[in-house]
C-alpha cells in the first residue's frame, strides 16, 4: 500500500514545499498509540535522523545537525540508498515525522557455514517517545526482518557508558559474548 508524504523543508523561519515523495511503508506497528510506521528513509529525512543523532551525550560531540553542515551525510545517505544489503529506517509517527531511527546493514560471512548476519547500529527514538515501547518495536521488527532477509545472527555494539542500553538490549534477548574494539581513522 503506497502512500504519498510531502516534506516541508524549513530554513530561517519559512516554510516550502521540496517536493511530494512516494513512500512504502516497511510495517506499521499499530500495537503503539498512535500506531508508528516504519518506513525506508528519503533524503528529506537526513536532516532529522542526523538531529536525533546529535541529541544524546556521545552525539553531541561527534554530529553535526547545522542545515549547511548535512553534505557528509547526505554522501552517506546516497551510498546507504544504493546498497541493497543497506536499509536505513524511520519511524514516522502523526506529530513526529522521524520519532525514531536505525540502520540495519546486512553482512554476507564464511563462518556459521556461510551465513548472513545482520549489523544494527545507530538505533534513536525521539526524547519525547523513550519509555513507551518505540524502541522495542523497531528491534523487534529490525530481527524479524533480518530473519526475512536469511540471516541467522544478529548482531550490535553499544558504547560501554550506555549502561540503560545494555540492559534494554539484553531484556530483547542479546548477550554481551564479545568486547567489541574500534580504531578510528580521523585525522
Amino acid at each position: 500500500m503506497a502512500r504519498t508524504v510531502t516534506t516541508v523543508v524549513r530554513r530561517g523561519g519559512a516554510g516550502r514545499r521540496s517536493g511530494t515523495i512516494p513512500v512504502v511503508p516497511l510495517a506499521v506497528l499499530d500495537s503503539l498509540d498512535p500506531p508508528v510506521v516504519l518506513r525506508r528513509a528519503v533524503a528529506a529525512d537526513v536532516a532529522p535522523v542526523v538531529a536525533l543523532l546529535a541529541a544524546d551525550q556521545l552525539g553531541a560531540g561527534r554530529e553535526s545537525h547545522a542545515d549547511d553542515d548535512l553534505a557528509p551525510y547526505l554522501s552517506a545517505f546516497a551510498e546507504i540508498d544504493a546498497d541493497p544489503s543497506q536499509l536505513l529506517v524511520v519511524a514516522e509517527t502523526p506529530e513526529i515525522p522521524v520519532a525514531g531511527t536505525l540502520q540495519l546493514s546486512i553482512i554476507p560471512g564464511l563462518s556459521r557455514r556461510g551465513a548472513s548476519r545482520a549489523q544494527i547500529e545507530a538505533v534513536r527514538v525521539h526524547a519525547d517517545l523513550r519509555g513507551r515501547g518505540l524502541g522495542e518495536a523497531m528491534i523487534r521488527w529490525t530481527v524479524d526482518e533480518a530473519r526475512r532477509r536469511g540471516c541467522r545472527l544478529v548482531q550490535l555494539t553499544t558504547d560501554k557508558s550506555r549502561t540503560d542500553a545494555h540492559r534494554f538490549y539484553e531484556r530483547l534477548g542479546f548477550t554481551a559474548s564479545h568486547e567489541g574494539m574500534k580504531l578510528s581513522l580521523d585525522r
